[in-house]
This record gives C-alpha cells, structure tokens and sequence, in this order.
C-alpha cells in the first residue's frame, strides 16, 4: 500500500472518468485526498483518541502546534481505477470495546470513502496500536497526598 502519512504522492495520482454530463472530461483525485477523507471518517467515531503511531502521533503533535495538521496521519491508501483499500492506525480510549471501535472505524471510513471519493472499497484494515487511559497525563499525582512523611 503506498504510505501517504508523510509525503506528497503527486506521482500516484488515480484518475477517474465519468461522463456523467454533457460535457466529456476525467476526475483526478489525489491519495492524499483519499487519505485525509479516511483520516477524517475515522477521528469522527467515539472511542477513537487519535490516529498513527508512536512516532507519528509525535510528529503530529508538533504539525498542530504550528497550525500544519495532517489529517491523513495513521492512515495508508492504495487507490486502484474502481477500487481503493485503506489501512488505519488507532489509538483507542479506554475501557471502550476495541472490536466495537474497530468495526465503527471500519464502516464510518467505507461509508465516507463510497459516498465522498466515489469509489467501491475493497476493504479497511484497522489496526489498534494503543489504548489511551484518561489521567495518564494529567498532574494529579502532584494533587494527590503522600502516604509517607
């Protein structure tokens, strides 16, 4: 699957024909479009904290601080003439069920590909990285007294 987390995919391009008008001419629709559409349907389902890895979600985390976000972060695209397959990374929060999270991630990202892109899905793999557990990172253990003096 080409990887479009990170990189311009300008050479993949998918073109898409439809005369669907008087007017005869081709669609272009770019990976990372297809990409940020995925992105977008995924963050959309409850129980889904964020999307990529480790690393990823590092590097995510400074794009949003100066105002670059990449909506098609954790997601990988591979965009055939009719078909596309989408590969999501997930973090989850707890205690959701992560089959319950992965099939909402599964249909939400199909439903929005289908209806937005236009194209039949052949399938959406959802991987589920890691589990966020509210409270982790918050300060409450300086809040909290201490049991010895």
């Amino acid at each position: 699957m080409a990887d479009t987390t990170n990189t311009p995919t300008t050479a993949t391009t998918a073109a898409r024909s439809q005369n669907t008008g008087p007017t005869a001419g081709k669609t272009v629709i770019d990976d990372t479009v297809v990409s940020k559409v995925a992105g977008i349907a995924a963050r959309e389902v409850n129980g889904v904290h964020g999307l990529g890895g480790g690393a990823a979600r590092a590097i995510g985390a400074i794009r949003d601080a100066i105002g670059q976000r990449d909506l098609g972060q954790g997601v990988k695209v591979e965009v055939g003439e009719k078909q596309v397959a989408a590969d999501i990374v997930i973090v989850a929060e707890y205690p959701v069920p992560l089959q319950q999270v992965a099939d909402g991630v599964r249909s939400s990202v199909a439903r929005a590909l289908e209806t937005i892109v236009g194209m039949e899905v052949a399938e959406v793999n959802v991987t589920v990285q890691d589990v966020f557990i509210p409270g982790d990172d918050d300060d409450e253990d300086d809040k909290k007294e201490s049991r010895v003096a």
